[in-house]
């Protein structure tokens, strides 16, 4: 996957992410939200020639999107993001069993970990539980740019969150390894010290060594930063 591919695969979504909070804003069924969601991931794989890279944010952030759009329509502001896609579309998530073969499904069979559709149907738990706590603990950090704030989240999903993509890659051992690297960096002060980008292409380099994508935090890491704006703008 180059940096090209993965552009025209988010400029092809343009329009899907606008869509899905307008159909969120008139209480549409999870069927219609997965039907735009599939015509989504159809336009990315003609942009991408067939390249997966954006599926995860198609699910996560389009529910949070249509989330967002019920929100405003509904004045439900006392209510997160998370827990208005629990409410409104989580039984129909967690009942409707996952019929495709990508990676993270296999992953999620095969090692038990609970994946993208459990995240949502649960209401986000690893972005409301994990990664904006560490947002906003970064973002008391004098030194760091919000880049540096970012990195610091990604490393925080990575010490706890089971990444099926990781799973799907390297196995329990290659899931095992990337938790311990990513809680090394943040016990050495993470983001939060003058040296932490040297040591960060350090470890990205290992990942790229290890063929070890960790794609399911960086979907999160994406869904952190919605939720965050709109909470706030809110």
């Amino acid at each position: 996957m180059t940096s090209e591919t993965l552009r025209a695969s988010a400029d092809s979504l343009r329009t899907y992410f606008s869509e899905v909070t307008a159909a969120g804003a008139r209480s549409a069924s999870m069927s219609e939200l997965r039907r735009l969601g599939m015509a989504a991931e159809r336009s990315m794989l003609v942009a991408t020639g067939g390249v997966n890279t954006h599926r995860g944010a198609i699910f996560g952030l389009g529910l949070l999107c249509a989330a967002a759009g019920y929100r405003r329509t509904a004045r439900c502001t006392s209510f997160s993001l998370g827990e208005i896609v629990a409410a409104r579309w989580g039984h129909s998530i967690l009942t409707d069993a996952p019929t495709d073969s990508s990676h993270g499904v296999r992953a999620m069979y095969r090692y038990g970990a609970g994946g993208a559709r459990a995240e949502a149907a649960y209401g986000f738990q690893s972005v409301y539980g994990i990664a904006l706590p560490a947002l906003r603990a970064a973002r008391c950090w004098t030194n760091a740019a919000d880049d540096a704030h970012r990195v610091h989240v990604l490393f925080a999903l990575l010490a706890e969150v089971d990444d099926t993509n990781i799973l799907h890659r390297g196995g329990e051992a290659g899931a095992a390894w990337a938790k311990a690297c990513a809680r090394g960096f943040i016990e050495r002060g993470s983001t939060s010290r003058h040296a932490w980008l040297e040591d960060a292409v350090a470890i990205h380099c290992e990942f790229v060594r290890r063929r070890l994508s960790p794609g399911g935090c960086a979907d999160l890491l994406a869904m952190c930063l919605l939720v965050d704006a709109v909470e706030v703008s809110q």
